[in-house]
């Protein structure tokens, strides 16, 4: 983690009230990985004393540059829309713990929900350079809100969801999961707590439904992973990415809390954001 002044290299709307902006920030781009995030100091002192968090949309450690990919839902998210080219702003991060995938892994299915698909994102250019396969679905209410294939890689087959049916498929992002979770080695997920507590349903009954051994050390082969470690995540078929509140984005404030399904509290700023979807409790335990 790092306190690191940034520049604003591009701002610009991709979707109503949804903004990417780009920044030069090399120490952060160097040290990222996909599903981490960044606490942003606004400049205006004049009320807004607390940082935002967002999630690394993407981060090219060649030219330093960072993304991040945000919808303006107040005073202070509509500060960063004034930004011109050459300000300056400090990013406090890398922050929180990465996706992890299995070296195994060759499939990779990623599902993001709105704004969600910001958690998710890095992640396929990560799995690219890797040299795997990846299949990103997109769910949104509707046709003015799918996130635009122009910002995707070419690589990657992309699949859209809307919920009225005014582009791809008519429904919801989950009802295309099934058709791929026997070509996926491992999903990684980021939306609204439905769509991943959903997801969670999904993934439970899946090795029963195809008959498929989970990635992992074979029966009698040693000691359990610990709970909540990279070992034990990257044998997990899902891992999702939460979208809490943060306070301090640093563990002390406790206001991005859910509950663990060993019972223990998860801070989604310190054990997560992302966590293997056998973590979490998704029976309502939220706090």
């Amino acid at each position: 983690m790092r306190l690191a002044a940034a520049e604003l290299v591009e701002s610009r709307e991709i979707l109503p009230g949804q903004w990417l902006q780009a920044y030069h920030a090399p120490d952060i781009a160097t040290r990222s990985r996909a599903g981490q995030f960044v606490h942003v100091r606004p400049g205006d002192y004049s009320g807004m004393v607390l940082r935002r968090p967002f999630s690394l949309n993407t981060a090219d450690p060649a030219t330093g540059i960072v993304t991040i990919h945000f919808r303006v839902i107040g005073r202070g998210t509509a500060w960063f829309t004034h930004l011109r080219p050459g300000d300056e702003i400090d990013l406090l991060g890398p922050l929180g713990r990465p996706f992890e995938v299995d070296p195994r892994s060759r499939h990779l299915l990623l599902i993001g929900g709105g704004l969600g698909i910001a958690g998710v994102r890095m992640l396929a250019d990560e799995a690219i350079r890797a040299g795997r396969r990846v299949t990103l679905l997109f769910g949104a209410a509707g046709s003015r809100e799918v996130y635009p294939s122009s910002l995707l890689p070419d690589e990657l087959e992309y699949v859209v969801a809307t919920d009225d049916g005014s582009l791809g498929h008519h429904g919801y992002v989950t009802d295309l999961v099934p058709e791929y979770e026997a070509w996926a080695d491992q999903a990684f997920a980021c939306g609204p707590q439905a769509m991943l507590a959903a997801l969670a349903r999904q993934a439970e009954g899946r090795r029963q439904r195809l008959g498929v051994a989970k990635l992992g050390r074979k029966r009698g082969g040693g000691k359990a992973d610990p709970f909540g470690s990279p070992a034990a995540r990257r044998k997990s078929f899902l891992q999702v990415s939460m979208e809490q509140n943060m306070g301090c984005a640093v563990g002390a404030c406790l206001g991005c809390v859910v509950m663990g399904s060993n019972g223990v509290p998860q801070r989604v700023c310190r054990e997560g954001p992302v966590f293997a979807v056998e973590e979490l409790a998704w029976d309502g335990a939220w706090r």
